[in-house]
């Protein structure tokens, strides 16, 4: 028997504020939190769904799709409606590369200027994995690219996090994907470990280092692995969806 889909996670708009902005990022957000690369089906976007969930007109709904259409979050296919955008192996390859120059970055910068507590926090984020990853693999997904996120954070260069914030989808995406393969996410968590122990001992070269070769290492593995991203084919079996529908 057909399992139900879930619903997704949006909250009633305020309409005291701009509703085209919030709009925008509530379905940014629900479009961040699925796994967008695990099935094979394209994801639609049901607009008179996202109407009821979100409390509004459909007036900013089309226009917050607008937005998102330019941003490349979605697309308009003729005849099908509005779907999420997803990128070819050769794009993923292309934007974790891009990621990790950011990162990097950021985490040389965070070497020598991030606080003990904000490298304290990073601890944190691992310190629930440190026996075992794959308990549960989707809340060390989150927390992995929790992690990552906080350390372009940590650059405290707004046009960083600004950046990534397109890149920040499709990474958690493919992460998502990847950490169920050749035991990445234990290498996962011993990576991190290493990238905390830099920044603690104030080593920007080591952070450096070691936050860009553990984030090329995925792109290899995009590389060597990621041919379902072109094919079709799907790395795990879902049930098809419609972004806003149950």
């Amino acid at each position: 028997m057909p399992q139900t889909q879930p619903r997704l996670r949006i909250e009633p708009l305020d309409i005291g504020l701009g509703l085209r902005k919030q709009a925008c990022e509530a379905i940014k957000r629900a479009i961040t939190e699925m796994d967008i690369y695990g099935r094979v089906d394209e994801i639609r976007l049901d607009e008179r769904q996202l109407c009821e969930d979100l409390g509004v007109s459909r007036t900013p709904i089309r226009e917050a799709l607008s937005v998102l259409e330019q941003e490349g979050f979605v697309r308009t296919i003729p005849r099908r409606g509005i779907v999420v955008v997803r990128k070819t192996k050769r794009e993923i390859v292309e934007m974790i590369t891009v990621w990790a120059a950011i990162e990097s970055m950021a985490a040389r910068i965070a070497a020598t200027s991030a606080s003990a507590e904000d490298i304290a926090g990073l601890t944190t984020l691992m310190d629930a994995f440190e026996e075992d990853p794959t308990g549960d693999l989707t809340e060390y997904s989150d927390a992995n690219m929790a992690f990552h996120k906080a350390i372009i954070r940590l650059g405290d260069i707004e046009l960083m996090s600004s950046l990534t914030d397109t890149l920040f989808i499709h990474m958690r995406a493919v992460r998502a994907v990847t950490m169920t393969q050749d035991n990445r996410a234990h290498r996962s968590v011993a990576d991190h470990r290493a990238i905390i122990a830099a920044l603690r001992a104030r080593d920007p070269d080591g952070a450096e280092r070691l936050v860009r070769d553990h984030t090329l290492g995925l792109a290899a593995h995009v590389e060597r692995h990621g041919d379902f991203l072109d094919t079709g084919a799907s790395p795990r079996i879902f049930k098809p969806s419609v972004l806003g529908e149950q």
